[in-house]
Order: structure tokens, then C-alpha cells, then sequence
């Protein structure tokens, strides 16, 4: 049996700093939080080189005392719990003192701090272990710069993406951070430029526009709402305002950021089907009695555990129901139509009774002799034909006592033309058939895979179909006694798609000018990755160019963009951010499939002479059996499956 022994100090660090320090985000996230826990005003966070060289937080606020920087740096030593009473009463966001004996085990870090606004410490840490403390000269506050991270740890270093990815993670927490407390000025510079500055007054909207920029702030509606046990208040976006994806919605819990999906979902349950599959941009500001939330739970303290969590759901969605509401009132339309709530409660309580509309009668329902008036004269041929009845019904009974009787079994000897069963034919012709294809005919054609008559319609394309007609946005042909039905959209969409592809790959994307030049207002976090791609999007035929401040110019369209031009741009943008895929082919199919779907939205009335050139033009599609997101464009129907659709043989 292997010996026991005690861990060393700096060993059981480095692994409090493997569930703490993930990446440079998780340095600025546990810093900014320390700061906003010391009561500070004005916090500015600086990273080079994503934060992989150095990161930088100061602050303005409490600082630490002399006799206490050793104790801020030893593992479970904080100011901020005192007993295990507190444990379910915290009201700070940093609470279980690893935050900076994690950082400094892993990193060189050096803090410069002051109580003051006078005299001021500095120190320095690194591996754990403090290599010198001084006194010095600094304003009241704190300022912690930790430099090469994960020096002593080369194999953490193996796991961090790259630069870019880093400052985006950086970016993402600060801006969530921000949101979650307007009342503080935060600034993140990165390599000397300032990425982001938020004036601290308070104004959560001013807050969204140095976010997500000025045109999403002004779209933004008020949420507010409380009961007994919490407090809600945020900013939801208007209906027709969405993203593809849930990274712009931001929940915060007593000023925390957390993750949690039945909220998430609660905030989409206000919007019922108004968002079409979509996402809304939403902050919501959560307050509640430190006694409902459990955040000791997770190193990170980004999972919490809420108590009336099902309370809290509806508590989100009655406020985003309301927000929306109150939007929809605004507008004449909705006056002409007003909401009734008498209406709607009146058809939710008849809906609710059980046999409003089951007329079904029972199974034991008999009609007495008694209760029909028979006509005089008539009761000789009601009796004849009751007894015509009933002998029929005893042919029909014997009749299904012999089929019973009978012996099921298929004879593989015996051609079955009534497509009861599987096997329709005999053994030795399907040895036959399948002895004359390669590789069993021998010869050149034996390098030629085996396929079906499915393959190889497939592979010929679609025949030549003959019109027949239209129905409910359907096209009905035929060819060699076989029906085709035809979805028309799915079907203009595929040949959409294989245009626009086609245009894509060979570099031949038309441009329309603009009279005035659109602008688009990012995130800090989308811009920086768009303003990478602006290669690809050029390729994609989007004339995009950087203006600064988190917006880019686009003075033309390519021609293939139609309908709203500014809306379908968004949408392609949107698509291209929350795409995992990083080859250029992929991302062309992606852009096509996207446009393709925007373009051919709805079906149209086509006269006879569209209808039958849209079903020659399919016959050279890609893949005219499918449009790009895999709906189904043609479905076939041969003499067998109508057979066996009108049951026809049995």
C-alpha cells in the first residue's frame, strides 16, 4: 500500500488553480469582482497580448492594509465570511479566498495597494511564494498586475486558443461585468487601445450602446416586475430585434453573472412565437434575499442553486410579456384591435370542460324498438332486411375464420403479386439480377460500384417530368407512369442556392451602389472577430469597411441579396458569428443556404409555362430531390406505392 503524506502548499495551490484559473478571463473576471467588492467606482482592466504577457486591474477603492497583503494572498484567508452562517447570507461576489493564491501560484504577480490615498505597499508574489514587500507612494486603491501565466504550468498553456480567441473570452466578462453594474466605470484597453468605456452613472441603456451600439440600445424596452422574494429590472429588445444565437442574453444575479437555462428560457417564453426560432438581445437584473441563492457550488460561482426558481420563471415572463405589450399598444394597429382579457378568459374556461364538443356515443349505446315509430305497412320489409343483414354479417364472419385458419408462411418458390409481403420474387431470378452487375459481369465495369435504381436516378439527376398541374403551392407531374409531387419552395429554393453558390465560387458577386452608405454597430466581441474577416466577407460579396468604434461601412450589395437589404446583411453576419466552420468553402455553402432561404421565403403563382421551366431547370440542380437545409424539394410515387396506398391486390 502506497504511503500517505500531507501535499505540499504550493502543489495543493496549483490545483485550486486548475478549477479557478481556466484562461486570462478567469484572472480579469476574479480581479474586477475583488474590485467591485472593495467598493470601487472606477476599475480599468489593461491585457497585452491578450492577457497571455500581462493584465493589469486597478481600482479606487478600499485597498488592503500592510499587516493584511500576506493574508489576501494564503488560500481561504478573506474579509468577507466569518462563520458558517454567512456561508448562506453572501452578498459579495468573491467569498472563498482562492482568487489571488490560485493567480499568484501560477503567474509572477505584483500588487500595488493603499488605504489611504498616502503611503501604499507594493509586493510581489510568484509561484506562490512572496518575493519582497516595500513601501511606496500610491493613490487609495489597488492595482494588480500579474504577468506570464501558466509559466510553472507548460501543459495549461497547450489548452489556451489562440490570441484573438483569449481577448474575445476577456471582452465577453468584462462586458458582462459592466451590465451587471452600471453604477461603475469600466474601462478595458487591450495593447494600448481602449476597447471599452462605460461612464458609471448609472444608465444601464447608455450602458447597452457602448455594448451593442446606439441603433440596438434605442430598441431596447424596460422590464420591471417584483414579488415578495425578488426584485426583477432590465432591458429586453423589441421583437423584430434578434441574434441566432443566446450569447446576447445576460441574467444577473445580485450582480453576478450566472448561468442558468430555465431562466433563459422563462425570458424566451415572453416573447411566445414572436421571435421565429431567433434570440433576443436581454439583460436582466435579478435582486434577491442572499437566503434563495446557493453560489457555493462551482470555483468559478457561475452555477448557482435558487430556491423558488419556478416563481422567479414567471416572474420573467410576465415581465417580457408586459414590455412587449405595452410596445404593441403604441401602435395604431393594435389600437384598432384592442386586448381583451374577458375574452380570453371567457374561451380559456370553455375550453377547459370536458364534453363541450365530444358527441361520440357510447360503446353500449343501443336504441330501443320502443323509442322508433314505425310507419304502418313498413314493418314486414324492415324485418326482411334485417335478416338480409345479419345473414350477410355471419358470410362475412366465416369468411374471416377461414383466412385466420389458413397458414401463414411465404413460399420463396411462389411469385407473390399482391404486395403483402417482402419478397416478390424468386430466389434464382434475384441471383440472376444480381450476378449480371460488376463486379460479377467481369470486364472494365467491374471497378463500377454496385447500385440501386434509386442511386441511380439520383446520380442521372431527375427525368424529364410532364406537368400535369398545381395545387396548394405543389407541382403535379409524372414520368414512365410514376407521380412526382414537387414542393415549389424547396424546389426554387435549391435552385437558388446553386446560383448564388455558383456566383460565390467563382467570384462573381454584382454589386448594386448605395446612395448612402449602411452602418453597422457591433459588440465589442463581434467586431473584433469581423474585422478579421473582412477578407472573407469581400469574398462573399459584402464590401465591408472597418469605421472605427465598433461599426463597419458597407457603400454596396451584392445583386443576389434581395427583399430588405440591411436586414438580410444582419441576418449573414449573424449566421457567419455563430458558425463553428472555418474553411471558405464551408462558409460560401453556409451564406448561399442562408440567402437561398431569405430570398424564396414563401410559395408564388406560377402559370403553366413557369411551372414547367422550373421543373426543366431542376433537372440539372445539385441535388433536386433536397433544398440546401435538407427539406425534401420531390418526392416520388410509383405504380406499386399507389397500390399500395388504394390497397389495391389485398
Amino acid at each position: 500500500m502506497a504511503k500517505i503524506h500531507e501535499l505540499s502548499e504550493n502543489l495543493t495551490n496549483q490545483i485550486a488553480a486548475g478549477e479557478v484559473i481556466e484562461r486570462p478571463a478567469s484572472v480579469v473576471k476574479e480581479l474586477v469582482e475583488n474590485a467591485i467588492d472593495a467598493q470601487a467606482s472606477r476599475i480599468r482592466v489593461e491585457v497585452l497580448h491578450s492577457g497571455l504577457k500581462q493584465i493589469s486591474v486597478q481600482d479606487n477603492g478600499s485597498g488592503i492594509a500592510p499587516d493584511q497583503v500576506d493574508l489576501a494572498f494564503m488560500r481561504h484567508a478573506t474579509s468577507k465570511i466569518q462563520n458558517e452562517h454567512d456561508l448562506f447570507n453572501i452578498a459579495t461576489l468573491g467569498f472563498r479566498g482562492e482568487a489571488l493564491a490560485s493567480i499568484a501560484a501560477v503567474a509572477h504577480v505584483e500588487i500595488l495597494t493603499s488605504t489611504d490615498g498616502q503611503t501604499a505597499t507594493r509586493a510581489a508574489f510568484a509561484g506562490g511564494v512572496k518575493k519582497f514587500q516595500e513601501d511606496a507612494g500610491s493613490a487609495k486603491g489597488t492595482k494588480i498586475t500579474v504577468g506570464d501565466i501558466f509559466y510553472n504550468t507548460p501543459a495549461r498553456l497547450k489548452y489556451l486558443k489562440s490570441p484573438k480567441t483569449e481577448l474575445l473570452k476577456i471582452v465577453d466578462i468584462v462586458n458582462r461585468i459592466a451590465l451587471g453594474h452600471p453604477e461603475i466605470s469600466l474601462t478595458l484597453a487591450s495593447d494600448g487601445k481602449v476597447l471599452l468605456r462605460t461612464p458609471g452613472n448609472g444608465n444601464l441603456k447608455q450602458d447597452v450602446a457602448n455594448i451593442y451600439g446606439r441603433k440596438v440600445a434605442e430598441k431596447m424596452l424596460t422590464v420591471e416586475n417584483e414579488d415578495p422574494d425578488f426584485t426583477l429590472y432590465g432591458l429586453v429588445s423589441e421583437a423584430n430585434l434578434t441574434r441566432s444565437s443566446r450569447n446576447f442574453i445576460s441574467i444577473l444575479l445580485n450582480g453576478r453573472y450566472i448561468k442558468n437555462y430555465q431562466l433563459s428560457s422563462a425570458l424566451l417564453d415572453g416573447y411566445g412565437n414572436k421571435l421565429g426560432g431567433k434570440y433576443p438581445i436581454a439583460v436582466l437584473a435579478i435582486e434577491a434575499d442572499p437566503l434563495l441563492v446557493d453560489v457555493n457550488v462551482h470555483p468559478t460561482k457561475e452555477e448557482v442553486r435558487l430556491s423558488k426558481e419556478k416563481e422567479l420563471s414567471r416572474l420573467i415572463t410576465s415581465a417580457v410579456t408586459e414590455a412587449l405589450m405595452d410596445e404593441d399598444e403604441a401602435s395604431p394597429l393594435f389600437q384598432l384591435t384592442p386586448f381583451k382579457d374577458k375574452t380570453q378568459l371567457d374561451q380559456l374556461e370553455f375550453n377547459l370542460k370536458p364534453n363541450v364538443v365530444d358527441t361520440r356515443r357510447p360503446d353500449d349505446f343501443q336504441l330501443e324498438v320502443s323509442q322508433v315509430a314505425e310507419p304502418e305497412g313498413k314493418t314486414d320489409i324492415t324485418n326482411k332486411k334485417e335478416t338480409e343483414e345479419k345473414a350477410e354479417e355471419e358470410n362475412k364472419q366465416e369468411e374471416k375464420e377461414e383466412k385466420t385458419s389458413a397458414p401463414v408462411y411465404v413460399d420463396l418458390n411462389q411469385v407473390r403479386e399482391d404486395d403483402q409481403y417482402v419478397l416478390t420474387k424468386t430466389w434464382d431470378q434475384h441471383v440472376q439480377e444480381q450476378t449480371a452487375l460488376p463486379p460479377f459481369a467481369g470486364g472494365e465495369e467491374a471497378a463500377s460500384p454496385v447500385t440501386s435504381k434509386a442511386d441511380q436516378l439520383l446520380n442521372h439527376h431527375l427525368p424529364a417530368l410532364r406537368l400535369l398541374g398545381q395545387m396548394g403551392g405543389y407541382l403535379l407531374a409524372e414520368h414512365d407512369n410514376d407521380l412526382y409531387l414537387v414542393d415549389q419552395v424547396a424546389a426554387r429554393r435549391r435552385l437558388e442556392y446553386d446560383q448564388i453558390l455558383a456566383s460565390l465560387e467563382k467570384d462573381e458577386n454584382y454589386q448594386q451602389g448605395l446612395l448612402e452608405p449602411l452602418i453597422f454597430d457591433f459588440s465589442v466581441y463581434d467586431y473584433q472577430k469581423l474585422k478579421d474577416q473582412l477578407p472573407l466577407l469581400r469574398q462573399l460579396g459584402l464590401e465591408m469597411e472597418d469605421f472605427g468604434q465598433n461599426t463597419l461601412l458597407m457603400h454596396s450589395y451584392p445583386t443576389w441579396l434581395k427583399g430588405e437589404v440591411t436586414v438580410q446583411v444582419r441576418e449573414l453576419l449573424d449566421q457567419l458569428l455563430s458558425s463553428r466552420e472555418n474553411d471558405g468553402k464551408s462558409l460560401l455553402k453556409l451564406v448561399a443556404a442562408k440567402a437561398a432561404e431569405s430570398n424564396v421565403s414563401r410559395r408564388v403563382n406560377l402559370t403553366g409555362a413557369e411551372a414547367a421551366d422550373l421543373l426543366l431547370r431542376l433537372q440539372t440542380a445539385s441535388d433536386p430531390y433536397r433544398d440546401a437545409s435538407g427539406q425534401v424539394a420531390v418526392v416520388r410515387l410509383s405504380q406499386n406505392d399507389l397500390s399500395k396506398l388504394f390497397k389495391k391486390g389485398k
